[in-house]
């Protein structure tokens, strides 16, 4: 497994060896071992998996309690995945970091608890899998709104009217008004 830290440093890209012959391929995609010691002391308590079509964007989400770090894949398709630092006492707060992630690539990201985390689906469709540290707890989720200009994300989008929003993302709000992490 190789790792790559972002510029905001709790963040991690992981890309695993892809071993190939006729048959077609295999890969280790996650050792606790080795993610403990390199990138973060945490467990895993849930898995999730989505699909979304093209144009789709979902986030920023975050829980203010049982705060959630997610380790994203993506198994088909390709996505812009984003983690924004919501942690008031952190040098980076309000900074974000993205990637390309895809079934190409194989990467994976962590975005650590205390962050939001979002997604923009670049190709006709593609599925996520990721593995949460804490339970989804409904009553403390929050959004942030994706287009927030003092976040100023540079989601890879073409026409801001491509962009397909659940209602409860056209209602996230500006980071200055958000309920954050001391």
């Amino acid at each position: 497994m190789k790792y790559r830290f972002l510029e905001i440093p709790e963040m991690a890209v992981m890309t695993p060896e892809v071993y190939r012959d006729s048959r077609g391929f295999f890969m280790e995609t996650f050792r606790e071992s080795s993610f403990r010691q390199k990138v973060a002391d945490v467990r895993f308590l849930q898995d999730n998996y989505s699909g979304s079509m093209q144009g789709t964007l979902r986030g920023l989400h975050y829980q203010l309690h049982h705060p959630q770090g997610k380790l994203v894949t993506v198994t088909k398709g390709c996505v812009f995945d984003v983690g924004v630092d919501l942690r008031k006492a952190s040098p980076y707060f309000g900074k974000w970091a993205g990637v390309v992630l895809s079934e190409e690539n194989r990467s994976m990201l962590w975005v650590p608890p205390g962050f939001a985390h979002g997604f923009y689906v670049i190709s006709a469709y593609a599925e996520l899998s990721y593995k949460c540290t804490d339970y989804y707890a409904p009553e403390h989720e929050r959004g942030i709104a994706w287009d927030d200009a003092d976040i100023g994300i540079e989601w890879p989008i073409e026409d801001d009217k491509s962009v397909i929003l659940s209602d409860k993302d056209r209602r996230g709000s500006a980071l200055k008004n958000a309920e954050v992490f001391a």
